[in-house]
């Protein structure tokens, strides 16, 4: 993994591959490379780290032809070096092949080709497929037949792209499972292939996504789409709508310095056209939910990683309180290995930006199977998650090109929140003036977030104060414990800095013993169900000498008096504050990290998008 751009068609390949390979590196990666057919000879260039280096070897040794694909990897077979980049050719030099995925048993397919004579010129598990389709080539089969063949024998989820220099006018593509997508795009005489949109949409908006089992034989004039035993399977393309200027920093230092700001758009396009003030309504057309099925539901089983598992923590709360409908949360890399208690009376809600999470869609297929309705939050519309998914809901916040997720978890949170007053209201839960109440007040989300961008300068202040820590301890309660956890994972991605998400009530119960003058801790205070505990919570802090930041609601009098630097946030209902109290923890792990000299676009060892388990 993680990124994959292919082109055929009268262009020269190269700057188009290279300039699609940049729109990825939002997705992470370690090393880079590019296989271009130049004069019915494939040349390849590639190396270790980033884009810029593989670049500079292009503009030392130029390569130029009309088809060709390239490739961002992150490592998970073989060292990130030179060696082991992506594209990888066979042993004749006729095939080159890019891949997304793990080859499960490839360590005994390397052997049985081993045994066969074939020479290994990588670590990777990536390099038995292309010999695999070397070895039906040799065997008088057509690439795409060679590709099948080859494919069938290899275990795993996989994204695949390759061509053949004696088959040099197309190109073949695969997709087995949920190892991120592989997208087609529609040119003028000419065709564009990639793992995701923003790597071709300033060439095409008209697409095809691949579904798992299909192959797609790409020509510069056509597409033929077959499952892995040949068989034709009719399509559709779809217009995309994205603008890729949208995927530009503008006059932003970073990505996801724009992204934290871009909150009060995409907090108000989630809300926009679902949410019927005048008559207190939510509307998720998308989601395929009626009081039907509202009243069949026995349990929702919220599932996602990382971040999306934050916001599936506050979904839990949200929706037992205003639904009361009993919702568990899971996160998705364990969900299928517990034997959950679903059934045909379950739903499966699985959150996330990308849509092509590998544990996620794996969880998803194991609640599938047992009956359940499936649903998802997701930012990607064509993505894997969306399309198995029996109903679905936009995040609606444009491409989110930082790494670290910052707009797609605050625009779930809502998201969750308007599902859970639409539930309620179908299952007669609330009443009209209580659906009224809480729908009247997700007019003011925008701008509580807003005046949380507008007190930048301030959390900069404390980021100088404390940027020198080695360690840190986030605390809330109630539906802010998923708040300390989404704070302590925004500085710990992009800082290196070691923090620790709690619920305050177990700071006694271990890691109080860790407190003292080096220990800051960073406290959710705001006024809400929980704010005695935590007024107390900081006492015992401040009692074992540690210093404390709180994030407080402006007005408060009682904080400033307690802690040593405060983030303020403005007063608002307690069930929609997660969206916004999180705001100045992901500008303050910001400032940190830009103080501290580092990438927060691409934090070492991280994917945007994580397509194997």
């Amino acid at each position: 993994m993680c990124g994959i751009v292919g082109y055929i068609g009268p262009q020269d390949a190269t700057p188009i591959i290279l300039n699609g390979l940049k729109r990825l590196e939002y997705r992470g990666y370690d090393s880079a490379g590019i296989a271009v057919l130049e004069n019915n000879h494939i040349e390849v260039r590639r190396d270790a780290g980033k884009l810029h280096r593989l670049q500079t070897i292009v503009e030392e040794q130029p390569l130029h032809g009309p088809l060709g694909i390239g490739h961002t990897r992150w490592a998970t077979h073989g060292e990130p070096n030179a060696r082991n980049a992506h594209p990888h050719m066979g042993s004749t030099g006729d095939v080159v092949l890019v891949h997304n995925g793990i080859v499960e048993n490839y360590l005994v397919l390397r052997d049985e080709l081993e045994a066969e004579g074939v020479v290994f010129n990588s670590d990777t598990d990536t390099e038995v497929i292309v010999h695999l389709v070397e070895r039906y080539m040799s065997q008088d089969e057509s690439i795409e037949d060679a590709a099948r063949k080859a494919l069938r024998h290899i275990e795993g989820h996989h994204g695949i792209v390759l061509f053949s220099a004696s088959h040099n006018d197309r190109i073949v593509a695969a997709r087995i499972g949920n190892a991120g997508g592989v997208v087609i795009g529609f040119g003028e005489d000419e065709m564009f292939v990639a793992s995701d949109l923003p790597a071709i949409l300033e060439h095409t908006r008209d697409v095809v996504f691949l579904e798992s089992g299909q192959m797609a034989v790409v020509t510069r004039s056509e597409l033929k789409l077959t499952d892995l035993e040949g068989s034709l399977i009719d399509y559709q393309t779809e217009t995309v709508s994205w603008d890729p200027v949208a995927a530009e920093k503008g006059e932003y230092r970073h990505f996801m310095q724009k992204e934290i700001y871009e909150q009060v758009r995409s907090l108000t396009d989630t809300i926009a056209g679902r949410v019927d003030f005048e008559n207190g309504e939510i509307h998720l057309d998308t989601l395929n939910l009626d009081k039907s099925l509202a009243n069949r539901i026995e349990k929702i089983y919220a599932i996602a990683c990382g971040t999306a598992g934050y916001a599936a923590m506050v979904g839990k709360v949200l929706i037992e309180r205003i639904a009361r409908m009993p919702v568990e949360f899971d996160i998705a890399s364990e969900f299928r290995y517990r034997d959950p208690l679903v059934n045909e009376n379950s739903v499966v809600l699985a959150i996330s930006q990308s849509g092509e999470t590998a544990d996620t869609l794996a969880a998803m297929a194991e609640g599938k199977a047992r009956g359940a309705t499936l649903w998802a939050i997701i930012n990607m519309i064509g993505s894997q998650a969306m399309r198995i998914a029996d109903g679905y809901i936009s995040m609606q916040t444009g491409p989110e090109i930082g790494v670290a997720s910052t707009k797609a978890y605050t625009a779930p949170l809502i998201d969750l929140y308007m599902l859970a007053v639409l539930l309620a209201d179908l299952r007669g839960t609330i009443n009209p003036d209580e659906r009224m109440a809480l729908v009247s007040e997700l007019r003011h989300v925008p701008g509580w977030a807003a005046a949380c961008l507008e007190r930048d300068a301030e959390v900069e202040k404390v980021a100088h104060a404390i940027k020198d820590m080695t360690h840190c301890l986030y605390l809330g309660r109630g539906i802010h414990t998923a708040t300390a956890y989404e704070g302590a994972l925004k500085l710990k991605e992009i800082s290196y800095i070691h923090a620790e998400g709690y619920p305050a009530g177990e700071m006694k119960h271990g890691p109080i013993a860790l407190v003292d003058k080096d220990m800051p801790v960073i406290a959710i205070a705001t006024r809400d169900p929980w704010y005695e505990k935590m007024i107390s919570q900081i006492e015992q802090t401040k009692a074992r000498g540690g210093k404390v930041i709180a994030v407080a609601t402006e007005g408060d009098k009682l904080i400033p008096a307690l802690a040593d630097h405060v983030l303020w946030v403005p007063e608002m209902p307690w069930m929609l504050s997660p969206a916004i109290t999180v705001i100045p923890l992901q500008i303050l792990a910001y400032h940190i990290a830009t103080l501290r000299g580092l990438d927060v676009d691409q934090p070492r060892n991280l994917a945007k998008s994580v397509t194997v388990e």
